[in-house]
């Protein structure tokens, strides 16, 4: 196996790694996935050095932000699949489901005690890098963090990007420098690891390896301290459901996407976008996929890195669509989350738009709202309602509408800290794909971020990006989609 590339790998501590340990721990945290992942890779590198076992924890806390039904059966559907698929592996599986808040404390420094070296995820948002950092000064033995984030390594860039034209640039410079560094597609197919003689359980003691049972029981999650009023969504995890996704829309919906991608009546999307934030796939797989599909090698690329967002691939329109959402609009936000302090806050915002809010935050507004009213779409706005109850509902918003969406929040808020607190919680509460670096891109971008200020002038906006609904359903037919998401009670135009 090719090694990790060393700029994907951060040494969380100054410990060595111990000789005599009894397994490498690969403890994951946000890369849910056993294919294309480069924290998997440098475990399984680590295991062979030491010729040792290599052990896979999986714990799901129940106290982390927005903990509800919806998030833990989507992270519990992928842990079933992974216990199933690495009951026959060299490979030892530890899914660890935590019953009450706090019942986990010390599972992974008594393990870590155990092992020759540990591995983690190095994920840049949500709590990820709050426990990591935690970890780092409990573990007495050699900690890394590995990035498997996206094409370009976040510490190639250095920096945050002020705007995606930039970022692009960035891009278009600096991918060609790692196409050839992908992570292995099935690391564990023929894999010889040493099997451990006794499972890390048992001599964890008091946290008990979660059954298949209550992996895949939906009663499983009554007796959790979660909220149970956000309640699971139809659209189930784990990597083979986002394997399925992906050969549909390569097959079924990719040759549509430049046109119909903004129509939310149309099934154009790819669908991906929760499986990517719990990590069931990887961005890198389905470029490799992508541009196998198209017969595409570096050949084809542009020379020179304009930044434009379309032409450098040398590959059909909808695919250098799709391209920059993958890749473009997805990266600039996990560069973001590593590289600009406290990314999620309000005083993140770039200073033309935090000075254009300021300067209309007194502004009157025909309407106001409390996160209440948001949340039950209690508003007068039939199509912003109808948003809303598909996000309550299906835990996913179409991406143009989710525009429109955070856009009203800012006009109907009481000022536009509120409003983001509003964004925020909604997305990150309902949102399959929530409290993700591109998440936040989208709710940012709502407030200026990656953008430009535009006029005229207005009211409560300022220069920001003025969105309405009369202008959108003018622009998109929304008509089936307020019939489906829509109140009896509300009239449409």
């Amino acid at each position: 196996m090719a090694g990790v590339p060393e700029i994907r790998i951060r040494v969380r501590n100054t410990a060595p790694a111990r000789a005599d340990g009894d397994f490498v721990l690969y403890w994951m945290t946000s890369f849910r996935r056993l294919r294309w992942n480069f924290a998997l890779d440098r475990a399984i590198e680590l295991a062979q050095e030491h010729k040792r076992p290599l052990v896979v924890l999986d714990a799901l806390r129940c106290d982390y932000p927005w903990a509800s039904d919806r998030i833990h059966r989507f992270v519990l559907d992928g842990m079933a699949e992974k216990q199933q698929e690495l009951a026959a592996s060299c490979v030892s599986y530890f899914p660890y489901v935590e019953p009450t808040a706090g019942s986990g404390k010390g599972l992974l420094e008594k393990l870590g005690k155990q092992a020759c070296a540990v591995v983690t995820d190095d994920f840049p948002a949500f709590f990820i890098p709050r426990i990591v950092e935690s970890a780092a000064k409990k573990l007495g033995v050699r900690f890394e963090a590995v990035d498997s984030n996206g094409l370009l390594p976040l510490r190639a860039a250095g920096a945050a990007y002020p705007t995606a034209y930039a970022f692009r640039r960035l891009l278009q410079k600096q991918l060609p420098n790692y196409f050839g560094e992908l992570p292995h597609g099935n690391p564990l197919a023929r894999l010889d690891l040493p099997r451990l003689a006794a499972h890390p359980a048992k001599a964890a003691g008091r946290w008990p390896e979660a059954t298949a049972e209550e992996l895949a029981a939906e009663g499983s999650l009554r007796g959790l301290p979660i909220d149970h009023h956000v309640g699971t969504a139809s659209l189930r995890g784990s990597e083979r459901a986002a394997q399925s996704a992906l050969r549909s829309f390569l097959s079924e919906k990719l040759s549509d996407y430049s046109d119909e991608r903004n129509e939310p009546e149309k099934d154009a999307t790819s669908g991906l976008s929760p499986y990517l934030h719990f990590g069931h796939i990887s961005t890198h797989q389905i470029f490799h996929d992508l541009m196998a599909q198209e017969q595409w090698n570096e050949t084809k690329l542009s020379v020179r890195p304009t930044g434009s967002r379309e032409g450098w691939w040398g590959v059909r329109a909808p695919v250098e669509a799709f391209l920059d959402q993958l890749i473009t609009w997805r990266e600039v936000g996990f560069n973001a989350a590593a590289h600009l302090s406290r990314f999620d806050s309000y005083d993140a915002l770039p200073e033309w738009a935090l000075r254009t809010l300021r300067k209309h935050e007194r502004d009157d507004r025909t309407w106001t709202y409390s996160l209440g009213d948001f949340a039950g779409a209690r508003t007068h706005d039939p199509l912003w309602n109808a948003a809303q109850r598909q996000l309550v509902r299906e835990g996913r918003l179409h991406n143009y509408l989710r525009m429109l969406w955070g856009k009203k929040i800012l006009e109907w808020s009481a000022t536009p800290e509120e409003a983001l607190e509003i964004m925020i919680e909604l997305n990150n509460r309902y949102a399959l794909d929530g409290r993700d670096p591109n998440s936040y891109s989208g709710i940012f971008w709502c407030l200026g971020r990656y953008d430009r200020p535009w006029g005229p002038e207005r009211p409560v906006f300022g220069t920001v990006r003025y969105m309405s609904s009369e202008n959108t359903a003018r622009k998109i037919s929304v008509k089936g989609y307020l019939r489906k998401y829509g109140s009896a009670n509300e009239l449409f135009a």
